[in-house]
């Protein structure tokens, strides 16, 4: 996930693409770079780990043209020969606080 995030920040858009499960990766042209993105900041707030399937939840906070955003994800990974694969992921709905 923190590679992944990386990459995000970095636009390294050839590994985001190599480490999406090649099941649900998206074209080149719909995971295209987004040079507006800036990336503030991630908080990997649960992670578990079952033989050879994994989930993060995590919080990412980035800005859009001067506004401040916030990705919450819980992705779903899946390691094949020994390399983890970004599979797809859910968004949860925040708790009332």
């Amino acid at each position: 996930m923190r590679a992944r995030y990386s990459a995000y920040v970095l636009h390294d858009h050839a590994f985001i693409l190599s480490s999406w499960h090649p099941d649900t990766r998206p074209s080149v042209e719909e995971a295209g770079p987004d040079s507006q993105t800036r990336w503030l900041g991630l908080e990997v707030r649960q992670q578990t780990e079952s033989g050879d399937t994994a989930t993060v939840e995590f919080v990412a906070r980035y800005k859009i043209g001067g506004r401040a955003q916030r990705l919450h994800e819980v992705s779903r990974f899946v390691r094949e020969g020994g390399w983890w694969f970004y599979a797809d992921g859910s968004f949860p709905k925040e708790q009332e606080q």
